[in-house]
This record gives C-alpha cells, sequence and structure tokens, in this order.
C-alpha cells in the first residue's frame, strides 16, 4: 500500500501559522497549492505556496467558513500550472496529530470532487493544532480519504509531526538508555521513526549507516549499485578478503553490518543495488524523510542537490580532500559538511558540483580514459585514509543532529569545513547565486527537470556480479558464508532474550 505524507518550507509554515493561528483564538481557514512528489512506495504533496481569501470568500466566527468561489479560484489557478490545492484550517485548542470533527469531515468531502474535476489531482486536506502540529489526509473524488503517515517542514531545522496510529514510535530498548538521556524520550520518539536513506555505502556512508541503526532508527536503508574489491578494505569496515573473493556489493556488506548493529527491536533494513542516478534509483530515494549524501560524483550529487529542493527532502553532504606533497608526506586534508535544504545553499552555489562536469559524468565521459586524457581535464578523486573517514562521519552526524534535534533551538548551520595543519573550523560564506536553478525549484516535486537516465557505470557493475556469482567457486563459498552467517544471526537472536 502506497504511503502519504505532505511537506512544506519553513517559509510556507511560517506564512500558514500567521494566517491560522489566530491571536484572538478564533479557527481560520485558507487554501495551498501543491505538487505531487511520487517515490516508490510513497506519495508526497510539496506544498508551493498559500492563496489567501480575498474579503468575502471567508468568515471568522469562532469557527470558519467559506464560500465555494473561493475553492474553485484556488482549483483554477492551481490547474493552469498542474498542481493541486489544499484546504488547511486551524484548531487553535489542540495538540499534535488531529483528527477531524465531523463538520471538517462534511466540508472537505463536499469539496472532494471539485478539486479533482478542476484539477485532476486529489484535494489535500490539512489541519494545523494550536502547538504548531500538522496533520494531513488525501480525497478521493468517490468521497474517500485517507491519513498521511506524517508531515515534514523542512529547512535549517526539519520539523516532522507524526500519525501515531500509522506511524507509531517504535518502543525503547536498554541498548537505548544512553542515547536517550541526551536529548529525551519525545525527540527520540521522532528521531526513531524517520526514514532515512544512506546514498553510497563506501567508508563514509557504512560508518554512518552503523551509527544511525545504533542510535535507535527503525528504518535506515542503503543505496550502492558497486562490488567490494581489495583495494577497498583499507577502510571499508567489517568488509573482508572472502567479501572481495566473493564479489560482494557493498551493500550486502552494509546490511549485515546494520543487523548486527541495530538497537531497535524491530529493524527494517533495506538495501538497493541501485544508482540514485537511475530513475529507478531516484523514485527509492523520493520514499525518504532524510538522506546522507556519500557520493564523490558530480552526477548523483546533482541528483540529491535537486530532489532536496524540489521535494523538500533534506540531504546531508559531506567529503573529505587530501592534499599530498609531490614527493610525498601531506600538505593538509580538509573535510567539510552541509545540509542542503530550503534556507541554505545547494551544492552549485558553494562549489561542490559544477554543471560542466555533471554533464559530463551524465554522459560518461569521466569513466573515459581517452577522454580524461585528450581533454586535459582531472580525473574524479578517490582519494580516502581510513584514519580521517570517521572525522567526515562525526561532521555529518552533527549536522543531522542540528538539524533534526535542534541543540539550543539552533538548526543546521552554514556549510562548514575543518583544516587539519592548520586546526581550524571554518564556516564557508553561504551566497545564493544569481538565478540558481535549484534554489528557484523549491517544491517542484514530479514537474522537476530530468536529470536521471541509464547508468552504464551501474548495469555493468550489476552484470559483472550476476556473471560472476554463476560460477562454482562462487556459489560455494557464498553458499558457506551464507550458512555461517545465519548461524551467527541465530546466536544473536537467542542471546538476546
Amino acid at each position: 500500500m502506497t504511503r502519504l505524507s505532505a511537506a512544506m518550507t519553513a517559509d510556507l509554515d511560517v506564512q500558514a501559522r500567521d494566517h491560522l493561528l489566530r491571536v484572538d483564538g478564533q479557527e481560520d481557514v485558507c487554501l495551498a497549492l501543491y505538487s505531487p512528489s511520487t517515490g516508490q512506495a510513497r506519495s508526497a504533496a510539496a506544498l508551493t505556496r498559500l492563496v489567501l481569501p480575498q474579503s468575502g470568500e471567508r468568515s471568522v466566527h469562532g469557527n470558519a467558513s467559506f464560500t465555494g468561489q473561493y475553492v474553485v479560484r484556488a482549483a483554477s489557478e492551481a490547474a493552469k500550472v498542474g498542481l493541486g490545492i489544499a484546504l488547511m484550517h486551524s484548531h487553535p485548542t489542540g495538540t499534535g496529530w488531529q483528527g477531524m470533527s465531523g463538520t471538517d469531515h462534511d466540508t472537505e468531502k463536499s469539496y472532494a470532487r471539485v478539486a479533482q474535476t478542476i484539477t485532476g489531482l486529489p484535494l489535500l486536506g490539512m489541519t494545523i493544532a494550536g502547538d504548531a502540529a500538522w496533520s494531513a489526509r488525501f480525497w478521493q473524488e468517490n468521497g474517500a480519504n485517507c491519513d498521511a503517515e506524517s508531515v515534514r517542514v523542512a529547512g535549517p531545522s526539519l520539523r516532522m509531526t507524526w500519525n501515531n496510529t500509522i506511524r507509531p514510535a517504535p518502543a525503547l530498548t536498554a541498548a537505548q538508555v544512553r542515547t536517550v538521556s541526551a536529548w529525551g524520550d519525545t525527540v527520540q520518539a521522532s528521531l526513531a521513526r524517520l526514514r532515512v536513506l544512506v546514498v553510497g555505502v563506501g567508508t563514509v556512508g557504512l560508518n554512518l549507516a552503523i551509527r544511525l541503526v545504533q542510535v535507535g532508527i527503525q528504518q535506515v536503508s542503503v543505496m550502492d549499485f558497486d562490488t567490494v574489491e581489495i583495494l577497498n578494505l583499507d577502510r571499508l569496515i567489517t568488509a573482508s578478503r572472502l567479501d572481495a573473493a566473493l564479489f560482494r556489493s557493498k551493500v550486502y556488506i552494509a546490511m549485515r553490518a546494520m543487523r548486527a548493529a541495530a538497537t531497535t527491536a524491530t529493524p527494517k533494513l533495506d538495501g538497493y543495488e541501485l544508482s540514485v542516478c537511475e530513475p529507478a534509483g531516484l523514485r527509492t530515494a523520493l520514499d525518504y524523510d532524510v538522506i546522507f549524501s556519500c557520493v564523490d560524483r558530480p552526477w548523483a550529487r546533482a541528483v540529491l542537490n535537486q530532489i532536496a529542493y524540489t521535494d523538500l527532502i533534506p540531504v546531508i553532504d559531506g567529503g573529505l580532500a587530501i592534499d599530498p606533497f609531490p614527493k610525498g608526506g601531506m600538505r593538509n586534508a580538509t573535510w567539510r559538511a552541509h545540509v542542503i535544504t530550503p534556507g541554505r545553499p545547494c551544492m552549485q552555489c558553494t562549489g561542490q558540483i559544477d554543471g560542466a562536469q555533471v554533464a559530463r559524468d551524465r554522459a560518461g565521459l569521466l569513466d573515459d580514459q581517452t577522454y580524461i586524457r585528450t581533454a586535459g581535464i582531472k580525473a574524479p578523486s578517490r582519494e580516502n585514509v581510513s584514519l580521517l573517514a570517521p572525522s567526515v562521519t562525526a561532521s555529518m552526524l552533527a549536522q543531522f543532529i542540528s538539524l533534526t534535534v535542534t541543540p539550543g533551538g539552533f538548526g543546521a548551520p552554514s556549510p562548514l569545513r575543518f583544516s587539519l595543519s592548520t586546526h581550524t573550523l571554518e564556516h564557508l560564506p553561504q551566497e545564493t547565486l544569481d538565478a540558481c536553478p535549484y534554489e528557484q525549484a523549491v517544491s517542484q516535486g514530479d514537474r522537476r527537470s530530468k536529470l536521471t537516465a541509464d547508468h552504464r557505470a551501474a548495469d555493468e557493475a550489476r552484470s559483472q556480479r550476476q556473471r560472476l556469482a554463476r560460477t562454482a567457486r562462487v556459489r560455494i563459498g557464498r553458499t558457506a558464508q551464507h550458512a555461517v552467517e545465519q548461524a551467527a544471526r541465530a546466536m544473536n537472536r537467542v542471546w538476546a532474550r
């Protein structure tokens, strides 16, 4: 069954609260436009802007009422640009996720067919409680409605409201006692329900995935199309020579490590041997609330950079750069981390991706050694140091905590960079470039520009693993390894009782 959710920017949330949560305590109402954002297993509504009532279109009298003409006007505006409409109203004395009163139900149901007929999209009903918690449901033309599982407000801080019926908080476990002591039960209950995706499970990504399940997040997934090689073993924790000999995928290694490290009683872990640059990879990414970008190629980073704005899914990006002396020794090393979300600069504006490099990567030219040599461009860097990679992991996790827990009431900072030689932490200047194509595409959802395509490198990696898996040596080795791992998991379950 498809999951449902709604999302808006922090700026739009402020505008809606200013209108709906009145100082006189009366209920109020307004309409908004939304763009569909369709993932593999989740359909979301990304709100684009409010359509405030004009004179005579709504009346406030303890409760609030509005005219049919108001709905028709908003729906007509939406239809012109391929959007749907949301009917928003307030419950000033309520807290948390709100159900509908009989009047709420009848009012929204009465306009569901009008909205569907004019826009071709379901009516989105939304309620804001007095504590600024949102709730949402989608109405079909036949008058049936389905509740969303969550509403997220994306900005320098990520604020989630959860439908406790559909998405209850997982029970705390003894292994989480010290984690919970850092921020309390309420924060943990929200944090544990986030759906988090780690794209790229190399050195940093694998570290992140393990830490995320250890903190008690119930659903952590990983995406990577690559295969474990001997040259990965100096930095890919938990991977072994046997894994390389059996041509295991990096996703396989990550899933094994996450299952062993998870502290929640009911982990829901998924692995995808996909590239986020492929249509299937993008659809999968759209199912998540937060994404960690642990990829070094410009095309993949551009896709993630895009959906942070078009689909209001915060992306936490980080990386490590090594600067060696030509004759040996290290001149410097730097690592950086930042959150890509409305209200913070995108990767292009901070110089982390370049449009020309994205185009070359998409065309497969960055895998073409002849092109790289004749064009005189720098090949993609793959430098990494196992001893420094945990610093990148820590920086990205600090950004994640700032985004979701907001210590001291502060959200995610501007991009940060640490210089190892001078031991200095820099707050990098954040400036949005004029006519930035990413930051101007906020809440476009399915109307986003197409960046995905068939990814030859991903196809080749998967095909090679499938071909090698058919050899007798690998089949026997994998069968034996699987039996040992299953026995270890069974013992772990027995001793955990």
